[in-house]
């Protein structure tokens, strides 16, 4: 349990006795009167404040008083009491206090006072992350980030499912942040190198291990020591990448390339992927003794197509302290309607794009020209998906690129509402590759079909 700051208001010797016992490892002040109590909570140094209603003999339930001087300091106000009749109950509640309980059971009632309070703090503070990390209204967005964030302290491996810039990278951060592990947070796309090179980044190298290593190099495993090691695109890796990795997972210890002496890190892994992880191993491109290390709790993350009520809460934080924008109706109806096949990562081009060089008040028609510019600067790195790379990999070269086409295609009469001729301008192909891939959709060729 964390190491918390409480203030026990009580004036009894023998119950602050008590107290001080049931607290033990935290930081404790006592106050054994009204006067001394009120100073304590105005200092605002406490998180929890115990505090019995009646502070002498003659006192006649003073401590009601103090609740709300605790609920203004912001401070976690507990009353503990042998009167607890239901009219003082009430009042006291009605005064803000967040818990009460009778004494003579304080063994099981003040542990049980503290996990609730750990639990609405970390509630609170996963409410801060959906304002200031990850802004998302979407419910089970939000349900699937705070499972991940009840887990984030433990060993526990975290599978990420999402598509590409949906906020997996941002996501997997968010939750080593909130692990306490002293460690880095170190991050490696898989998909961004040759098995090779892969293993050279992820295990490190001794100099001359190989062509090219004229000096040694710290690999990724040992930097994430007690840390976090970020695998994105985890999916790309080939399976004799897997069994290497699986055994310094399990064992928390590997060999450098061209070293005979071990090297140990004790790493927490998460891992994220666009693709169907059960789908992969039944392909046997993923080992199941791989999958299943690495796949603790699962979190999946929507895209932005399904949670279009988080646009407009993205565009504001996205201008948070910076220059702020304002948009039309219509505009708001053309950002609404748009698919955002780039995801988060498309409409933060996007309001880059229109901070700059938009006047405050965005147009419909601004929308428009800027979507078209940030969906191709919003493009990852490689030009083709992972998605797209295993298609091709599974059906031929000739395969994927016919689909690539339909879908370019497809998509480009949705937008011209099936005008054909508007197609062959904006694409600037012939009618023979039109008409080929409606061939291949099943779609009809006719004039009725659109000019």
């Amino acid at each position: 349990m964390d190491k918390l700051k409480i203030l026990v208001v009580e004036d009894d010797p023998l119950a602050r006795k008590i107290m001080e016992a049931q607290l033990k490892g935290h930081d404790v002040e006592f106050a054994h009167d009204a006067p001394s109590a009120r100073r304590k909570i105005a200092s605002k140094r406490s998180e929890v404040c115990f505090i019995d209603l009646k502070l002498g003999d003659k006192d006649n339930f003073g401590g009601l008083e103090l609740i709300p001087e605790a609920l203004a300091a912001g401070t976690y106000s507990v009353v503990m009491s042998a009167h607890d009749s239901d009219k003082i109950v009430e009042r006291a509640y009605a005064l803000g206090c967040e818990d009460f309980y009778a004494k003579g059971n304080e063994s099981e009632n003040v542990q049980a006072v503290l996990k609730r309070f750990l639990r609405k703090r970390q509630e609170a503070r996963a409410d801060r992350i959906f304002q200031d990390q990850f802004v998302t209204e979407d419910g089970a967005t939000r349900a699937g980030i705070s499972s991940a964030l009840r887990y984030a302290g433990s060993e526990l491996p975290i599978m990420i499912l999402g598509p590409s810039g949906s906020g997996k990278t941002n996501l997997a951060r968010i939750i080593h942040e909130r692990s306490g592990r002293p460690g880095q947070f170190v991050a490696i796309n898989c998909a961004a190198y040759t098995e090779d090179l892969l293993e050279a980044e992820l295990f490190g190298y001794r100099k001359g291990a190989f062509t090219g290593a004229a000096d040694s190099r710290k690999g990724k495993l040992l930097a994430a020591d007690e840390g976090t090691l970020f695998l994105d695109e985890v999916g790309s890796m080939s399976l004799n990448m897997q069994t290497k990795l699986l055994k310094a997972i399990e064992e928390k210890s590997f060999y450098p390339l061209g070293c005979d002496r071990p090297e140990t890190s004790r790493f927490r892994v998460i891992s994220a992927t666009l693709e169907d992880m059960p789908a992969l191993v039944k392909a046997g491109k993923i080992r199941f003794d791989f999958s299943q290390r690495i796949r603790g709790l699962t979190i999946g993350l929507s895209p932005l197509s399904k949670r279009k009520g988080d646009i407009l809460p993205l565009i504001g934080f996205f201008t948070r302290g910076g220059r702020r924008l304002s948009f039309a109706e219509e505009a708001k109806r053309k950002l609404l309607g748009y698919e955002w096949p780039g995801n988060v990562r498309e409409l933060r081009k996007f309001v880059e794009l229109a901070t700059v060089g938009q006047p405050g008040r965005i147009t419909a028609e601004a929308v428009a020209e800027l979507l078209a510019t940030a969906r191709v600067e919003a493009e990852p790195d490689e030009f083709i998906s992972e998605a797209q790379y295993r298609l091709a990999l599974d059906k031929g070269l000739d395969h994927a690129v016919e689909r690539y086409v339909d879908a370019i295609i497809h998509r480009n009469l949705t937008e011209n509402a099936g005008r054909k001729t508007q197609v062959l301008s904006d694409l600037k192909i012939s009618t023979r590759i039109l008409y080929a891939s409606s061939r291949r959709s099943g779609k009809p060729e006719g004039k009725n079909h659109g000019k």
